[in-house]
């Protein structure tokens, strides 16, 4: 399955980050928890060059902790700080921003010290569509200041959010690729909503979900639909699905469409229990 959307928005988004990369001391790449790899942004690489590099990873109580646990073993490996966080929990943020203040200080002094100037330190915040940049500034700043929505593309223009005195952060559009080539990536930025659902056969992402969640974590299906066999194809897990929760069309004819929908919903909305799909 090869995805290719790289509306006009997206383009622009490129260029608007591209021509702001000289503001900026410090970039925050905020990924999804659940996909860390899917949801890095290989177009994002040449960001970091020079800059303070932070990885956090959003919607960790969505994730598996353990699996949390190795992906944050991966970057501190590679002297990258990296950050676990539920962009909605306040000790959450709190941490967050003690961490993001403690860096702002040390490039503050290091600038007073070259230039004898006291600069406000700038910080990008980048990431896909959908994985909450928006929610995450507007919860360090304390005040809905960019807009926000539980759908891809919400962000189009670049917004400045004054922190504090010395700390600004610049919220920008998400940025996806041109082309996703691998199967995988494509899939899991479909799962978790990255990926806006009137360009995919929704059926069909849902007949591929439920057979890697039958592989990696069949329990999380059988408690919460009721179904024991998992050994069957996707199309067939789903119309047992469909049964058991009575989403029946005139006839008793599983309505697939409406149970793929609401299993989908379910996952994005974390019911579905913790789950990680990849590993470093």
């Amino acid at each position: 399955m090869n995805i290719n959307w790289y509306p006009g928005h997206m383009a622009k988004a490129k260029r608007l980050i591209n021509e702001n990369l000289k503001l900026v001391d410090m970039v925050i790449e905020l990924l999804d928890a659940r996909i860390p790899n899917s949801s890095t942004n290989p177009d994002f690489q040449s960001l970091y060059q020079n800059k303070i590099r932070v990885v956090v990873l959003n919607k960790s109580d969505y994730a598996d902790a353990d699996k949390t646990k190795l992906w944050k073993d991966y970057y501190e490996k590679q002297d990258i700080t990296v950050l676990t966080i539920n962009s909605l929990n306040k000790k959450d943020i709190q941490k967050l921003k003690k961490s993001l203040f403690a860096l702002a200080d040390e490039k503050q002094k290091e600038i007073k010290q070259r230039k004898g100037i006291n600069k406000t330190i700038r910080t990008m915040v980048v990431g896909i569509p959908n994985v909450g940049k928006s929610t995450l500034i507007n919860a360090i700043s304390g005040s809905a200041k960019t807009k926000t929505g539980d759908r891809p593309g919400v962000t189009k223009t670049k917004q400045w959010v004054k922190v504090s005195p010395y700390f600004e952060l610049l919220d920008t559009p998400g940025l996806l690729w041109p082309k996703l080539d691998d199967k995988n990536t494509g899939l899991h930025l479909a799962y978790t909503g990255s990926i806006k659902e009137e360009i995919m056969d929704l059926d069909e992402i849902v007949f591929r979900f439920l057979e890697e969640m039958s592989l990696l974590y069949p329990r999380h299906l059988t408690e919460r639909y009721r179904i024991q066999d998992l050994d069957k194809k996707g199309h067939e897990i789903l119309t047992d699905i469909s049964v058991n929760r009575g989403w029946l069309q005139s006839g008793g004819v599983p309505d697939l469409t409406r149970a793929a929908k609401q299993v989908l919903d379910e996952y994005q909305a974390g019911t579905l229990g913790r789950t990680t799909l990849e590993l470093p």
